[in-house]
């Protein structure tokens, strides 16, 4: 365009119109400068704007660097701290990098050469000199040098600061291997010894004969059956409850075997006649748990009436009614120390009660969900208690005070618990899970899933009520599939 007004200045005036004249193009470097100097207006800490001259735009460029030196070398510092805090030597790679680190000083700004990096670091190095800011070797953010952390220093080798990645992956572990651990008492393996079949209803409840020779049964079927445990033959059946009967017990001391059923009706019958010879009545709704009492005439029964009633299993009268529970009463147990009762209630709390004064001695609050069942330690001053859900819904306590002793874990809604005298705590699911404990550490051995019998429904799979013999080698199981089962333990 240049060359052609030059032209038609050589050959004189043109009978054309005026030529126009295009300015001559900027530099890239002054673009950039006018371009950024609104931008450094804007975010100016002073309230003069910054005058970036063209001819000076090298210059302005190595000051910003400078100004962004620390910046840079403060991350890498935060890096190597963090990384290699407990580290008694660095990585060469590591190592070099820190060198550069260190001996890349910030540049001092150009002559004539006004910048926001040049200002900056003039003005922190004026406070270095004056001791308002500290010196570069205190501060790792300025020199880039590694200084351990007084904590990481203090601490023992083969120790790991609890934030980082590498101690939350070793808490996991440890909690990997707390879930897999054996108890320190070694508890054979339990294997099923026998599948005994002839009731038509859930089995829901089981007692041992205290001359361990044979258990009673009652179910759905309204039925109680009387069983030979060497053999698991059927020798007797009583008949005479009209609804499912939920509790069987026999007395230690005198030739009685006591049920109790949601027909509301608690019965006596006498072994030598195989008959009623007693019946006991106050429920106001169905009983689903009795127990007697080791040292004491005494039966005690709950239902859903939310009250656990107390009789002399002689003259049939009721000494107590204990009455607190909001909710049905799933389980009671008896024992011969204080607390003489505890009850387990879907209110999901447990009881334990005064027995001489019929009222609630303590209250145990800890469980989420309805309490289902309990069972006492044969041996031990304690029990347990197992209810719906996950979690540690599995719990052991310490008698009198109720203690709280430890935590277990079962899915599912447990709805029986069996502990013998050598510390084997067995619960059962409604599921058909079942989970063998040490009761002293509270550790599982063993986890077996409950397989219905040919020709039931696989939602037949639960347990509903065990117990071990009087020896506690065998554990008897009642089923949904209106099964019972036989464990013994492996030989």
């Amino acid at each position: 365009m240049a060359a052609t007004t030059r032209r038609q200045a050589a050959n004189g005036p043109s009978t054309s119109t005026a030529t126009f004249e295009a300015p001559a193009p900027s530099s890239l470097s002054s673009l950039l400068s006018t371009s950024s100097n609104p931008v450094h207006s804007l975010f100016s800490s002073s309230s003069q704007p910054f005058a970036v001259a063209s001819s000076s735009s090298s210059a302005s460029s190595s000051s910003m660097n400078a100004a962004f030196e620390p910046s840079s070398k403060a991350h890498l510092a935060s890096k190597i701290s963090s990384e290699w805090a407990d580290a008694t030597s660095l990585h060469p790679a590591v190592q070099s990098q820190q060198e550069r680190a260190k001996g890349a000083g910030p540049k001092p700004p150009p002559p004539g050469g006004e910048s926001v990096g040049g200002e900056w670091i003039a003005d922190v190095q004026a406070r270095r000199a004056n001791g308002s800011v500290a010196s570069s070797s205190s501060d790792p953010t300025a020199s880039g040098a590694l200084i351990r952390r007084p904590e990481a220093a203090s601490r023992p080798v083969g120790s790991h600061d609890p934030s980082s990645s590498l101690s939350t992956a070793l808490q996991l572990k440890r909690r990997q291997m707390d879930a897999t651990a054996q108890p320190e008492t070694y508890h054979p393996r339990w294997k099923l010894s026998r599948v005994i079949a002839g009731h038509l209803g859930w089995v829901r409840c089981i007692a041992v004969d205290p001359n361990n020779q044979w258990f009673a049964t009652g179910a759905g079927d309204r039925l109680i059956k009387i069983w030979d445990l060497a053999s698991g033959e059927l020798k007797l059946t009583l008949t005479g409850h009209i609804s499912t009967v939920r509790g069987v017990a026999i007395s230690d001391r005198h030739p009685y075997l006591f049920s109790c059923g949601e027909d509301k009706m608690v019965k006596c019958w006498d072994l030598e006649q195989n008959k009623v010879i007693r019946q006991y009545h106050g429920h106001l709704s169905g009983i689903y748990s009795m127990d007697l009492h080791p040292t004491l005439d005494v039966l005690v029964t709950a239902g859903r009436d939310a009250s656990a009633r107390v009789w002399d299993m002689r003259t049939k009268a009721q000494i107590h009614v204990l009455s607190g529970h909001t909710g049905t009463i799933a389980s009671v147990r008896c024992q011969s120390s204080d607390p003489q009762v505890v009850t387990g209630s879907m209110d999901s709390t447990v009881r334990l009660w005064d027995l001489a004064a019929g009222k609630t001695a303590t209250t145990l609050t800890h469980h989420k969900k309805s309490v289902r069942a309990i069972g006492v330690h044969p041996t031990k001053y304690s029990f347990a208690s197992g209810a719906a859900g996950g979690g540690n819904n599995v719990k052991t306590w310490v008698c009198p005070e109720g203690t709280l002793w430890g935590n277990m874990a079962h899915e599912g809604i447990v709805n029986t618990l069996s502990v013998n005298a050598d510390g084997v705590m067995f619960s059962g699911a409604d599921n058909g899970s079942m989970r063998f404990f040490d009761y002293a550490s509270g550790i599982p051995f063993q986890s077996v899933e409950d397989k219905p019998q040919p020709g039931s429904l696989d939602a037949e799979a639960g347990i509903m009520a065990s117990t071990f013999d009087r020896t506690g080698t065998r554990l008897l199981t009642g089923c949904c599939d209106k099964s019972i089962k036989v464990w013994k333990e492996a030989e």
